[in-house]
């Protein structure tokens, strides 16, 4: 077969498959996160097995313990959490009123000393709020309409499971019957993209999964123990999304901020509730992050918040899961290209140029036995 038509025939292919993935987007939300799942404890089945354990025997014991511990958090942190998110919800408008005041008297003093300030920022604001209102608007209706409106949380909840346990069941026998399709020309550089594809997805996922839960403990622990209301949802809530860089540790420092404001009549305490999250993200930036995720896994924060938010807005919760992967694949796939690109004639460089500069330096350069010539007064 040609390139070319290898060319149209994988293209075609992936045309398909995505217009299966968009057509099916809104009941793929289980097996993507039973997928997701396996992809993330395959690696503890596999050190089970080194220790004598049977891979069915490991994938029973590995989503066994997922499940209960799964339960023990869903009947002990989420009533709790709830209940807290509750009072948030009763607390925001007292926030909001408190926020207005606040900025009114600012805005009073810069209309009294910069009144052109203020007319550029009411400007700005004018032109801009609608159309940022109106993307959020629809974000948030893409992730309701696409992901846990449309499936409902008992089939993601009793499906899950069992699609964890046949995928992590047969994750090793999968991935080897894959390899085996590989075009036989090009296997061994598929093979290579697809372990800078897992060694990404690797160290930021599963990296990641385990800074979030870190942060999410300590500022849950933190703030309830500053006697902030509704601590444990906030802290919870910005240890759930840390994930997005630098958004769960903004939104819990505004959120608990905003309630500290509320609550507390001291400015230490509203400080100290500032100063858990500053903690929180020196920890995280040079200690949590660089020795669990890595500085090479090759995912720019800024490629994560677009690759989440344009999942979010196709394909609903379900886009969110398979963002970073797909972001991953084409990190790869584009590092590759620019490689290639290098290293052929597009870019100007030809194989023989630098032999030959070597060559005519060497040339140049006297050798030992000419220079003792030349020392000596003999012709070279």
């Amino acid at each position: 077969m040609s390139p070319e038509r290898q060319l149209r025939f994988w293209t075609i292919g992936l045309l398909v498959f995505l217009a299966l993935l968009w057509l099916l987007s809104e009941i793929l939300l289980p097996f993507v996160a039973g997928m997701a799942i396996a992809y993330f404890f395959d690696p503890v089945c596999d050190r089970l097995e080194r220790i004598g354990f049977s891979r069915v025997l490991a994938t029973v014991t590995v989503t066994g313990l997922f499940v209960v511990a799964f339960l023990l958090v869903l009947g002990l942190l989420i009533p709790a959490a709830v209940g807290q998110a509750v009072e948030v919800a009763r607390a925001v408008p007292a926030i909001m009123d408190l926020l207005r005041m606040r900025l009114t008297e600012l805005l009073a003093t810069v209309q009294a000393e910069q009144p052109e300030i203020l007319d550029r920022v009411r400007e700005f604001v004018t032109s801009r709020l609608g159309d940022a209102v109106t993307w959020l608007t629809t974000l948030a209706g893409n992730l309701l309409t696409g992901g846990l409106a449309v499936v409902s949380l008992l089939s993601l909840l009793f499906i899950t499971p069992v699609v964890t346990f046949f995928l992590l069941r047969d994750w090793d026998a999968m991935v080897a019957k894959i390899d085996s399709w590989l075009p036989r020309q090009h296997a061994p550089t598929l093979r290579r993209l697809a372990r800078e594809t897992d060694d990404i997805l690797a160290g930021y996922v599963r990296g990641m999964a385990t800074v979030c839960l870190l942060l999410g403990a300590f500022y849950a622990v933190a703030l309830s123990v500053i006697g902030l209301n509704g601590g444990l949802f906030v802290g919870l809530l910005a240890g759930a999304l840390s994930f997005i860089p630098y958004l769960g540790a903004m939104g819990g420092l505004l959120l608990s901020v905003g309630l500290a404001f509320a609550q507390f009549d001291s400015y230490w305490l509203v400080g100290g509730t500032a100063a858990i999250f500053m903690v929180g993200q020196a920890v995280e930036g040079n200690f949590l992050t660089p020795k669990l995720v890595g500085e090479k896994v090759g995912l720019h924060p800024v490629i994560v918040i677009f690759a989440l938010l344009a999942g979010g807005a196709l394909l609903g919760f379900t886009g969110v899961l398979i963002a970073l992967p797909v972001a991953a694949v084409a990190g790869v796939l584009v590092r590759f290209a620019l490689e290639q690109y290098l290293h052929s004639p597009l870019y100007g460089r030809t194989q023989s140029a630098e032999p030959e500069a070597v060559t005519e330096i060497e040339t140049d350069r006297p050798t030992s036995r000419q220079a003792e010539d030349r020392k000596e007064g003999r012709p070279a």
